[in-house]
């Protein structure tokens, strides 16, 4: 496969997007689910003053997530967008990346095939239970689904180790030089 036709401009621009969006939804989920959970919040809030009843606490832990939230909201848009728009233009280009399956495939090819499916999966995966959390689509299994979405933040640190090794692999084979190509082009 011919790389410039791999790396073209709008090529790199989703991988880019994709490569922002993902860390932000990462840290947001993480923090929401962690740091900035509501029961911390309200926990804190109510080591430091008796005189505002529960109810407010609450109401003001959720304002204090509110902006967090929306950040998470809005890059999970643009992470289904450029997720989308990628699909389309490798189908339309007819860009492949190898078949994991294949017999006889290389170990490094095979890597970087399920590396490929991997993240497609998690992207679909997660992009279908947020909008199912968002539009309260199939609430009957609400609870089921936000969980299965929230096994991003265990999907997306296995996804960058695969990721960073197989740049490493690549720099160290006959594809040296992928990773400038990726960020200044060919």
């Amino acid at each position: 496969m011919n790389t410039q036709k791999k790396f073209t401009p709008f090529h790199r621009l989703l991988h880019w997007i994709m490569a922002i969006a993902m860390p932000i939804l990462f840290i947001t989920g993480f923090l929401r689910m962690y740091w900035m959970n509501k029961n911390n919040i309200v926990a804190v809030i109510e080591s430091k003053t008796s005189e505002i009843p529960k109810e407010q606490m609450t109401d003001i832990a959720k304002a204090i997530r509110e902006p967090m939230w929306q950040w998470h909201e809005l890059f999970a848009h643009v992470m289904i967008f450029a997720f989308l728009a990628r699909i389309i233009y490798m189908l339309v280009k007819g860009i492949r990346f190898p078949n994991p399956f294949k017999s006889k495939q290389p170990l490094k090819e095979r890597l970087q095939g399920f590396t490929y499916i991997y993240l497609y999966l998690f992207v679909f995966i997660s992009a279908f239970t947020g909008i199912c959390i968002e539009k309260d689509l199939l609430s009957t299994y609400h609870e089921q689904i936000e969980a299965v979405h929230k096994w991003g933040i265990y999907w997306f640190p296995i996804f960058i180790l695969l990721h960073l090794v197989g740049i490493v692999l690549a720099e160290l084979s006959n594809k040296k030089g992928i990773t400038s190509k990726m960020i200044g082009g060919d």
